[in-house]
């Protein structure tokens, strides 16, 4: 299982004294040589983390893989479509939320993302979508032309009991081998640590995991080249 990290909260960091370190860029660098498959950033519309310069360095500079999380915006597209990341991940958005707190509701604006699909896809830009475990969004997210899938693992990742541990693996599960099966990459995040990882990388038909608050927390301890280590250590073990 191929690992990609998300450097956000080395932002987050940065941000929250309004100076120029730590920068993102060298983070990513960083998870590159500790041996990661991919480097992810989630550029908001209100920049509380992840700025364009960011975003404009990390192409620049990243040499795995770039993927880009943003909204269905027609400002996040147009920023795509100049900066051409190797992946597009359309996730919701609400301003308030400290973290994303769902998958994409694919169903209530279908047009919406087919039009953004459509544009990204003119540049050669794969997308994948950001959905909750449910057949449903693997159909749709079919019928709207996606070519990756990324399962939102954060209710999974919050359970408090064995049997609700049990319940939501088993709807990942499910939803990735339909998800294969018609065609689509599939990848998982949000919410993943060192710990339920364990469960997520017995599902084989998940390629890829992308993690960042987890990562990110253990290299304040340990260092980032470590922490990255660790993890890797566990998804090939």
């Amino acid at each position: 299982m191929k690992l990609a990290v998300n450097i956000d909260h080395i932002a987050t960091l940065r941000e929250a004294r309004g100076e120029r370190e730590p920068e993102p860029v060298v983070a990513a660098g960083i998870c590159e040589l500790a041996g990661v498959d991919g480097i992810v950033c989630h550029l908001r519309e209100d920049r509380r983390h992840i700025n364009d310069r960011d975003l404009k360095l990390l192409k620049e500079v990243v040499r795995t893989k770039l993927d880009l999380e943003m909204a269905a915006t027609d400002e996040m597209i147009k920023i795509a479509l100049q900066t051409s990341p190797d992946i597009v991940t359309l996730v919701p958005e609400k301003r308030q939320e400290l973290t994303t707190e769902g998958g994409l509701n694919l169903k209530s604006d279908k047009s919406k993302y087919k039009k953004a699909i459509e544009e990204l896809h003119s540049k050669n830009i794969p997308v994948s979508l950001f959905i909750d475990p449910e057949p449903a969004n693997v159909d749709l997210a079919v019928e709207l032309n996606a070519d990756i899938i990324e399962i939102h693992t954060g209710k999974f990742a919050n359970t408090n009991s064995e049997k609700d541990s049990i319940t939501e693996l088993t709807k990942i599960a499910v939803t990735a081998r339909m998800a294969a099966e018609l065609g689509l990459i599939v990848t998982a995040g949000h919410g993943l640590n060192y710990k339920n990882v364990e469960a997520i990388k017995s599902i084989s038909e998940i390629r890829e995991i992308s993690i960042g608050h987890s990562i990110i927390s253990r290299a304040v301890f340990t260092g980032l080249h470590k922490a990255v280590r660790d993890m890797i250590e566990i998804l090939n073990s």
